[in-house]
């Protein structure tokens, strides 16, 4: 399977991300993100480097590798990893733009950064052509 991820900002601004093969592992594995292949786009990979290969963590079922709960510090279930938690954070709080909280909103590091929240998100998951 493929994996597109659109993103836009409060200023009408889109991006996008693609990974070329994507794949979630089972529930013994904890959903973990066991698939994730390279990266083209406009938004900057926000996934590979921080994301393959975790867990998918709740606020209630952490499964990060953090000494902290990373869903609940940051407001969102994801697929945490080290080791800064995330460097995208696509279920966080939806929040007006610019933001003085860190990470909590819903993040792309790197095209807005961790204080921008941003206005939409859609992924999508088809089979590899």
């Amino acid at each position: 399977h493929e994996l597109w991820i659109e993103l836009r900002d409060f200023e009408g601004s889109t991006k996008y991300a693609k990974y070329d093969s994507f794949a979630i592992a089972d529930e013994r594995q904890k959903y973990g993100l066991s698939i994730l292949g390279e990266y083209s786009g406009t938004a900057g990979d926000g996934m590979l480097n921080a994301h393959a290969g975790s867990p998918f963590s709740t606020y209630d079922q952490d499964n990060s590798e953090r000494s902290f709960n990373c869903a609940e510090a940051y407001k969102g279930g994801w697929w945490y990893g080290n080791p800064n938690c995330h460097q995208s954070n696509l279920n966080g709080l939806y929040l007006n733009g610019v933001t003085n909280s860190y990470a909590v909103g819903i993040t792309w590091y790197s095209w807005r950064g961790d204080y921008y929240s941003l206005k939409y998100v859609h992924m999508a998951i088809r089979p590899k052509e």
